[in-house]
């Protein structure tokens, strides 16, 4: 299965995406787009973890699966972060009514 498809194509697609996540955090004004740009840089991160383990392993399937647990655990994080920015994001929206981040420059009203 390894001779399938070369460990530099995931890599080359890991960069990629974190290239594409990296652009919007730093260019994107709508928070909403910033914490899927944020998704995005995970995931390429879960990217390069299942592919070093998977091509890191002498025999497929043997022994501990770091890279993948490692992967199920940023899973969680950025579930959990999802869940405390939608809510920042929605606390934001109705107390500046807008989610543009360039707002959000004071924590007082």
């Amino acid at each position: 299965m390894t001779d399938d498809i070369p460990l530099n194509w995931y890599l080359y697609f890991s960069a990629a995406a974190f290239a594409i996540g990296l652009a919007g955090v730093l260019l994107r004004r709508n928070a909403v787009a910033v914490l899927l740009a944020i998704e995005i840089v995970l995931n390429a991160a879960n990217v390069n973890l299942v592919a070093f383990w998977r091509y890191g392993t002498p025999a497929a399937g043997s022994g501990p699966m770091p890279g993948v647990i490692l992967a199920l655990l940023v899973i969680v994080v950025a579930a959990a972060e999802v869940a405390v920015g939608i809510g920042l994001v929605l606390l934001c929206h109705r107390r500046w009514r807008a989610v543009d981040v360039d707002r959000y420059d004071t924590l007082s009203g």
